[in-house]
């Protein structure tokens, strides 16, 4: 057989990165994703335009490539793997942002965004964060049933509190969250995609302008200030606000509910989850529900920006790299029995927020979150229960940018 011929019978045989879950299993990463880390922790694949880049599944190997300076987050290079068709015709607009710069670039951008976010000012937080919590159940508790826990808890309370860091009023939630869903959406178009930014900056730059005039003490203000000194221009923070108020609502909201149809569908965690009264103890069940879970599911995006060898491949200036973080989190050799939820296992080098240096920003806010409300939620409501079968729950399709499902009725 010709080399060309060999070449191409490889390729077919390639996994296809975008595999359905186990509908028996729907918790679990891909299992055909899971096998790749079997053979070796780097592998070729094939996405859906075709392309063919590296997939780096051993969650050491992440930690290695995550860190590494020899790839680049730069989206613009030829060769970047895309998620989907609409992320790649609107690629050549996308300014710099915490996700693709590299660098000073990146670390300059960044740290115009950290402060609001350390962990002692997100300690801070605690006691609001429960109170919104407990209001929320208050008012679940006191309407009919069954409810949809996402609209009654899972949503309203990480945009109550990312509306509180940065400055945007609660009562445009509705129009908020419409157009920030599409980004964690796979069957976007690229004019969807744009409309939705196009709004949503518009809306943001409304605020930032206002603020200009009339600070507070808010994440927008801070921005405002700084458009004011040049050190940020209008559009730049525009764009930083809308990556903000999208992270900060989206992927905490999917965790919760996400994570309750997980521990009602592990009964015996879940009675060990309600009786758990130490904040650590508590938090350590966060992190091994954040690493079994890892809405972020799509994997991080990098592309060689240089030829070198990582773990016996061989890896060229311009191959794609795809790090998809629930195949690291599920890597036997950092979490025996990974396909086992135990709420004592020490979880917390999980790679649920990524790693290196574009670690998500939020994550403790989102942590406290988890934590308040995984250790609220079920002593509050300790008969809370599917309303109905587990089968008939709608989980997103694996190849969305966030795992979650859309809807959890539930009732007690």
């Amino acid at each position: 057989m010709a080399e060309s011929d060999t070449r191409q019978a490889t390729e077919e045989r390639l996994y296809f990165y975008q595999d359905d879950r186990d509908t028996t299993c729907p918790f679990a990463p891909p299992p055909g994703l899971r096998a790749l880390n079997d053979h070796a922790p780097v592998t070729r694949a094939r996405i859906w335009d075709g392309s063919t880049p590296w997939l780096v599944t051993g969650h050491a190997a992440q930690r290695a490539i995550l860190s590494d300076p020899r790839v680049s987050s730069n989206d613009k290079l030829a060769g970047f793997p895309y998620p989907n068709k609409a992320m790649a015709e609107t690629a050549h607009h996308h300014p710099l942002t915490i996700f693709n710069a590299d660098g000073a670039d990146h670390t300059r951008i960044r740290r115009m965004m950290t402060r609001p976010f350390t962990r002692p000012r997100m300690e801070a937080l605690r006691p609001q964060i429960q109170q919104f919590t407990d209001e929320l159940i208050d008012t679940m508790l006191a309407g009919p049933k069954p409810v949809d826990l996402m609209h009654a808890l899972s949503l309203p309370l990480p945009s109550l509190m990312i509306c509180a860091l940065l400055g945007v009023p609660y009562e445009d939630h509705d129009f908020f969250q419409e157009h920030a869903s599409f980004a964690t959406r796979s069957d976007k178009t690229t004019e969807e995609q744009q409309a939705a930014n196009q709004a949503l900056g518009g809306y943001l730059a409304g605020l930032l302008q206002k603020k200009m005039g009339e600070p507070t003490e808010d994440v927008l203000s801070d921005f405002a200030t700084r458009i004011k000194d040049g050190d940020l221009t209008l559009p730049e923070a525009t764009l930083l606000s809308m990556i903000l108020l999208i992270a900060g609502h989206e992927t905490s909201a999917n965790m919760i509910t996400l994570g309750t149809a997980l521990l009602l569908d592990n009964p015996g965690q879940l009675a060990r989850l309600r009786e758990i009264d130490d904040t650590r103890d508590v938090a350590n069940a966060v992190d091994e529900i954040l690493r079994y879970l890892t809405v972020a599911t799509f994997g991080q995006r990098r592309i060689a920006a240089e030829d070198f060898t990582f773990e016996g491949a061989d890896i060229k200036a311009g191959d794609g790299i795809i790090v998809p973080l629930p195949a690291g989190n599920w890597d036997p050799e950092a979490f025996p029995e990974p396909e086992k939820l135990d709420l004592t296992r020490k979880a917390n080098h999980h790679h649920a927020f990524g790693w290196g240096i574009h670690q998500c920003l939020g994550q403790q806010l989102a942590r406290i979150e988890l934590q308040v409300v995984f250790g609220t939620l079920y002593r509050r409501v300790p008969t809370l229960r599917l309303a109905v079968e587990r089968d008939a729950l709608a989980f997103r399709p694996a190849d969305a940018l966030a795992f979650g499902i859309g809807e959890l009725p539930v009732t007690w």
